[in-house]
């Protein structure tokens, strides 16, 4: 059975750092495409990051180019977010998402139950 389960979300001052994982099982992480997405409240859903499995690319919304990074640890079968200089628009519900497939681009079909990021003084 496909699962997936994040981890490291909590209450954080601005500017401050998280690093949220992703724990997959059920199938072996890095075939695939892994994103990260979050939604803040009365906001939709948006795309955070994501790194392929083909070449290793990654891909960042502008929003958090240059304060967050998507990785993977293969032997752990997870994949991480650093999430740096954090700002109070950060604040949201953070999932990890897989495609099934090696690339970013297709329909996300499983997904994680979310973890909590606040961003607040």
């Amino acid at each position: 059975q496909v699962q997936l389960v994040e981890s490291g979300g909590g209450l954080v001052q601005p500017g401050g750092s998280l690093r949220l994982s992703c724990a997959a099982s059920g199938f072996t992480l890095d075939y695939y495409a892994i994103g990260w997405f979050r939604q803040a409240p009365g906001k939709e859903r948006e795309g955070v990051s994501c790194i392929s499995s083909s070449d290793g690319s990654t891909y960042y919304a502008d929003s958090v180019k240059g304060r967050f990074t998507i990785s993977r640890d293969n032997a752990k079968n997870t994949v991480t977010l650093q999430m740096n200089s954090l700002k109070p628009e950060d604040t949201a519900v953070y999932y990890c998402a897989t495609p099934m497939e090696s690339s970013c681009s297709y329909e996300y079909r499983y997904w994680g139950q979310g973890t909590q990021v606040t961003v607040s003084s």
